[in-house]
Parts: structure tokens; C-alpha cells; sequence
């Protein structure tokens, strides 16, 4: 079997199991396969397939096929043009959370002191790190096992960034941030079952589940944060689709807030929320207003 043949093989067979991008990611795992990129694998198409790469792809793609996500196969995804290590233990970073870095950045661009409340992967504290190289950088999780990803992830891209494993907010003293971020799980409970069998059944499920509404992070960090930021900084949430005008209600009924604004992701979906703690304000190059 020459490098074609085996590429239009694998692609059948995930178009069989239903696999969404069916010739992408075969292509992606037929390079993977012979150590090198797509394009190769194209230009390779007349090339004989070793017997060693075969093997190898047969696994892949089986696993695929089972629908185990692509980053869980290959062990890594890049967000915010890192590229991060991924297991089961983790969500797989979406492009999407990108917007949570970008308006974090836009709203308070002089945050001395920030939070990633429960990091998952380490993706958003990496990308702040990278983009506030002078901030104080601080990542949480509840789950050991995510903290285990993160570091390792951290400790390559963004050595300086400090761990700590908390319930959202719980280890932190009042005040203590200028900006708080966090991507929260906010898939209603009942949804689950409906989502893609990569993300029901291979993602863990404590980084989906939300609660009867979806909402019950989002409110919980909500409330914590207005104690936990100093006077001025910002909370930046990802949240779910058609959830922005619960939790605008959710910032406007806590008089601690005083200024809110939402993002909508390059889909049209309103994704991030950011609200102000009320107060004197931090040091900051101007309050971002959506425009």
C-alpha cells in the first residue's frame, strides 16, 4: 500500500463512524504516523507505506474511529499559538476560549495580579503570561489530575505562573486579584447526552457539567469574585450559548459590579462576559466598551 491508498483507507473509515472531518483528520493522523505534516503526507502519495507506520496508523485510526478526540491521540493542541499538552484529564482547549485571553487583555492591560480559576490545561494562564509578561500570574484547580497537565504545560511555557489547588476561589485572601478569568463548565446537565461522543463520552465530565442550567458556576464564581478582586479589576467568564442575559441579570442584581459588558465569539454567540468590581480603579489603560 502506497501513502494515498492508505490516506483514502482511513478516511473511509472514519467517514464510516461518522467522524465529522472525516479527510482532515486522517490526514492529520497518517503524519502523525510517518513523523511529519500534512502537506508531506499529500506529496508523499505515490510513496510506499512502511510496514512500522502502517501499524501505527491502524491504531490511530481505530481510536478515531471510536471517536476518542484527535488531541487526546496526539497528546497535544495548540491555543493562543502555544502548543499545549492534553489528556482525558483535561477539557481539549477551543478556539472560542481564545476570546476570554483577548478581552481579559482589552479590559485591564495593566493587571498586576491575576487568577485562572480552574486552568484545566494551563491554556488561558499561559496565554496571559505571554501576552502580561509582567503580571503575577496565578492558575487554580480542584482536580489533581488537571494540575498535573498544567504544570507540565506551565513549566514549559510559562514557568513563572503559580499553582494551587482550590475550589474556584476558596484559597484566596479578599481583594487579592486585579483581573480573574475562568472558563467554567456550563453545559446544562441534561444536555450532555446530546453532545458529540468526543465530548460526552472522552472529556471529563466535572469541566462540562453545569448544573440544572448550565449556570451554577458561573453564579458561584460570580459571587466570590466580587470579594476576591480588588476594588476595579475585572472578572472574564466564557460562558454557553443563550446564557448572556441570565448572567447580565446575575451581575446587575450584585451591586458590587458596577460596569459589565459581552463578547460574542466569530459564530455570533455572546461567549464572554466581563464584569468591573465596583470601587477605585486599578491602574489600566482604559475601560474596553463593546462596540
Amino acid at each position: 500500500m502506497d501513502v494515498g491508498s492508505a490516506l483514502a483507507d482511513a478516511t473511509a473509515r472514519l467517514v464510516a463512524a461518522g467522524v465529522p472531518e472525516p479527510r482532515a483528520d486522517a490526514e492529520v493522523l497518517l503524519a502523525a504516523a510517518l513523523a511529519t505534516d500534512r502537506a508531506s503526507v499529500v506529496a508523499r502519495a505515490r510513496e510506499p507505506l512502511p510496514a512500522s507506520v502502517g501499524g501505527r496508523l491502524e491504531r490511530l485510526v481505530a481510536a478515531r474511529a471510536g471517536r476518542i478526540p484527535v488531541s487526546y491521540l496526539l497528546g497535544e493542541r495548540e491555543f493562543w499559538s502555544i502548543p499545549l499538552a492534553v489528556d482525558p484529564r483535561v477539557l481539549v482547549p477551543r478556539p472560542e476560549t481564545e476570546l476570554v485571553v483577548e478581552i481579559a487583555c482589552r479590559v485591564t492591560p495593566r493587571a498586576r495580579r491575576i487568577l485562572d480559576a480552574g486552568t484545566g490545561s494551563g491554556a488561558i494562564a499561559a496565554a496571559l503570561a505571554r501576552e502580561l509578561p509582567g503580571a503575577e500570574i496565578w492558575a487554580s484547580d480542584r482536580e489533581p489530575g488537571a494540575l498535573a497537565v498544567a504544570r507540565r504545560n506551565l513549566e514549559r511555557h510559562a514557568p513563572g505562573v503559580r499553582l494551587v489547588r482550590a475550589d474556584w476561589l476558596s484559597a484566596f485572601a479578599p481583594g487579592r486579584f486585579d483581573l480573574i478569568v475562568a472558563n467554567p463548565p456550563y453545559i446544562p446537565d441534561l444536555d450532555i447526552d446530546d453532545l458529540a461522543p468526543e465530548v460526552r463520552d472522552h472529556e471529563p465530565r466535572s469541566a462540562l457539567a453545569g448544573g440544572p442550567d448550565g449556570l451554577c458556576a458561573l453564579r458561584k464564581i460570580l459571587a466570590q469574585a466580587a470579594d476576591t478582586l480588588a476594588a476595579g479589576g475585572w472578572l472574564v467568564m466564557e460562558m454557553g450559548a443563550g446564557q448572556a442575559q441570565e448572567m447580565r441579570a446575575a451581575v446587575a442584581a450584585d451591586t458590587r459590579y458596577d460596569d459589565a459588558t459581552v463578547a460574542a465569539d466569530l459564530a455570533g454567540v455572546e461567549r464572554v462576559i466581563a464584569a468591573r468590581r465596583g470601587g477605585n480603579e486599578i491602574e489600566r489603560g482604559g475601560t474596553w466598551t463593546r462596540s
